[in-house]
């Protein structure tokens, strides 16, 4: 089975050097770096984004993985994914993060795309304080539409791991991840695949709601999907599986792993479990070829 990654972070040096410049931590950059790597056993990246590029591809060797979606996390890390993905030989496809209410942002991700430099965007309304559904967002989801890109939308529980080890506050308010916000922008914008990942993250029968009122809404089905403990009763993977392709269809579900630092590096053990729930389930081996790559290389527009 050829397999493609809908969902995972670069995590190259700049990231985590934005990250540690805003930290409050005491020391400098490569300090607070130095003391992250020695409590956690992250492995700091090296310093080119190419040579970074280079291990994630390697590693996709290793998995047999046939490509991954990689994102820029922050802003200042967009031009390092652009440069990863071009140096790939077609194995990675660049993401970049934006936040709608800063200024020019739509023009910045027009550029972007008309220049083929990624493939969609990574939306965190919760984090950035927007209504996916509002004013702000649309420049940018038109822009979107024009060139017939993914745009990934965060919906419920937000944590970013290693902001909380820097000390960086949480800003979230989840009141804005609602996935019934994207509804009505998923409706005026056809042409844009809209992915809201993990299962929506706590609000999966509100993503299904939004999946079954528009026909571009995706699922992914990355991370560990610890959001399954804020469920009563909590559900299984294997259950969480059942109601998305009962709804969607295997056609609108992508195989992702959030995989993000070494040495963990690419998460094989988030794909077993994921294989095993399908198999569970009895789903056909086209199905499965589906989820864990033919739907992916439709959106990317693979050969």
């Amino acid at each position: 089975m050829k397999v493609i990654d809908f969902h995972a972070h670069f995590f190259g040096r700049v990231f985590f050097e934005t990250l540690a410049a805003q930290s409050p931590l005491t020391g400098d950059v490569r300090s607070k770096l130095a003391e992250l790597s020695r409590r956690t056993g992250i492995q700091l990246p090296a310093e080119g984004a190419v040579e970074h590029a280079a291990r994630w591809v390697a590693e996709l060797d290793r998995h047999q993985v046939e490509h991954m979606c990689t994102f820029a996390s922050v802003p200042e890390e967009v031009p390092a994914v652009c440069e990863a993905a071009r140096h790939s030989p077609g194995r990675l496809s660049a993401f970049a993060v934006v936040n709608p209410r800063v200024e020019g942002a739509a023009a910045r991700i027009r550029g972007l795309l008309e220049a083929g430099s990624i493939r969609g965007v990574l939306l965190f309304p919760a984090l950035h304080h927007y209504r996916l559904s509002g004013s702000e967002a649309r420049p940018l989801l038109a822009a979107l539409d024009d060139h017939r890109a993914v745009c990934f939308a965060h919906c419920g529980v937000l944590i970013v791991k290693l902001r909380d080890l820097l000390q960086l506050p949480r800003l979230q308010d989840l009141t804005f991840a609602d996935p019934l916000e994207l509804i009505p922008a998923a409706n005026a914008h056809p042409r844009t695949a809209f992915v809201i990942p993990h299962f929506g993250a706590g609000f999966l029968r509100e993503t299904l709601m939004a999946g079954a009122s528009a026909p571009n809404v995706f699922v992914d089905t990355s991370s560990s999907n610890s959001w399954m403990a804020t469920q009563t009763p909590k559900p299984t993977l294997t259950e969480v599986f059942a109601r998305a392709l009962e709804t969607l269809g295997h056609e609108r579900i992508l195989f992702g792993t959030d995989s993000n630092v070494f040495p963990a590096g690419w998460r094989k053990d988030r794909f077993e479990e994921q294989h095993a729930a399908l198999r569970a389930l009895g789903t056909s081996v086209a199905a499965e070829e589906a989820i864990f790559g033919g739907n992916a290389r439709r959106l990317l527009r693979l050969a």
